[in-house]
């Protein structure tokens, strides 16, 4: 069920799942160090650069970017994972979802780590626009996904849009990306259910 929230189109039942297991979602989650995944997202991005983590979750990779010397700016529509973000990680988050984002030439690097996935696809490209027009000219943007067809809910009610390598390549092509470097896996979830994943490296075309 979709429903509009200040303005918004949100998932309902994507966002009580993660109210009802945000703090199971930051005990799983929690890590000692950035992965190598967010680590070569700092490694692009110059080091006193501004950065957006888009769909922050429990704010884990905006504190080590913070960490790091970065400017941080985090954005998630959901309250209880800010609030996590907020009293563990000492990562202040804007509540919003997708659609908020209107900053242009704003970022050096925007964070999107398993968070578009909640998108529909109608939505993806659009979605897809923001982000080039809120980078500057040669900025990176990390993105992960689930691989697969389709969309459907989890074991959790949350919805997904899973891609192909080609159909999201395609999708970043169309949005003025060019993908630097990729990375596929498989990891279990927070429904208990391992799942295949693609992460992306890209960066905007000058």
């Amino acid at each position: 069920m979709l429903e509009f929230i200040s303005g918004l189109m949100t998932d309902k039942e994507t966002l009580n799942a993660y109210a009802e297991k945000a703090k199971d979602y930051a005990k799983r989650f929690t890590t000692a160090k950035p992965d190598l995944h967010l680590a070569a997202f700092m490694l692009a991005v110059p080091k006193d650069g501004r950065v957006l983590d888009l769909g922050c979750g429990t704010g884990r990779s905006s504190a080590f970017m913070k960490k790091a010397g970065f400017k941080v700016d985090a954005l998630d529509a959901s309250v209880e994972m800010a609030e996590i973000a907020r009293t563990e990680n000492d990562v202040e988050v804007t509540i919003g979802g997708f659609e908020t984002l209107d900053d242009v030439a704003t970022y050096d690097g925007v964070y999107a780590n398993f968070s578009l996935l909640h998108a529909t696809k109608a939505e993806m490209p659009e979605h897809l626009a923001r982000v080039s027009k809120a980078l500057v000219p040669g900025g990176f943007f990390h993105i992960g996904l689930k691989t697969g067809t389709g969309e459907k809910r989890d074991a959790l009610g949350r919805f997904y849009a899973y891609y192909t390598d080609a159909e999201i390549t395609g999708l970043l092509e169309d949005a003025g990306f060019v993908v630097i470097e990729r990375s596929f896996g498989a990891d279990e979830g927070l429904d208990g259910t391992v799942a295949p994943w693609i992460i992306l490296l890209a960066g905007k075309v000058k």
